[in-house]
């Protein structure tokens, strides 16, 4: 345990800065795919037919396409149009696609179980459609949402962990070049394991606070 903790000590930078880009690519991919998913769920709900079937063109897709291949697609489909994006940047891409489908399903589920009453209430006091979004409707589907959207973060968060195969300096990839140095596997992957549970606990214990807060506003 001595050599182990040793080991760990004298890695500490190289692991805190793949833990650190781990939290940023997570977190810039929540928020980008949080403002996506918003869009994509309004649409699917209050969009014309035509509108509305791209939309649900590229929920289906990114749902039903493994993450993996997602991740690789946008790296190497980019370049072969001429957008030369970096690693990290592709891999916030892909993450960002896959929890905008995710996120704007759900929020298509919040909105379409709210009440029409809601809704007419709304248009009888004279509220403008977007008036009646941000008043009425959006806040009470954003409050049922909130469970399934700490769920999705928490699957961005394993999900980055992918990015080690483009070559993505997260936590992943420095433990595996910790433990090329060290030949310490099993060790070196527990204990990037651990932080990765970590992360989520505290992850989902937020969610859980604003949820209850979110709940006594109500």
């Amino acid at each position: 345990m001595q050599v182990f903790l040793d080991q760990v000590w004298t890695a500490r930078w190289p692991l805190w800065d793949g833990f650190l880009l781990t939290i940023e690519i997570a977190a810039a991919a929540i928020a980008c795919g949080t403002v996506l998913g918003c869009i994509v769920g309004i649409q699917l709900v209050f969009a014309p037919t035509l509108v509305r079937f791209p939309f649900r063109v590229y929920v289906d897709v990114m749902r039903g396409t493994p993450l993996l291949v997602l991740i690789l697609a946008a790296f190497y489909i980019p370049s072969v149009a001429g957008l030369n994006l970096s690693a990290t940047q592709a891999g916030i891409l892909a993450l960002t696609l896959f929890a905008g489908a995710h996120i704007g399903e759900l929020l298509r589920g919040s909105l379409q179980a709210i009440p029409p009453g809601q809704a007419e209430a709304a248009r009888s006091i004279g509220l403008t459609f977007p008036q009646m979004l941000a008043y009425v409707l959006l806040p009470q589907a954003l409050r049922s949402a909130l469970p399934p959207w700490i769920n999705t973060g928490v699957e961005l968060i394993k999900g980055s962990s992918l990015l080690s195969m483009i070559g993505v300096g997260e936590l992943l990839l420095k433990t595996q070049e910790v433990i090329g140095r060290t030949f310490m596997t099993i060790e070196f992957y527990v204990f990037a394991g651990c932080l990765y549970l970590i992360t989520n606990i505290l992850l989902d214990q937020v969610g859980k606070t604003v949820e209850r807060y979110a709940g006594g506003r109500s």
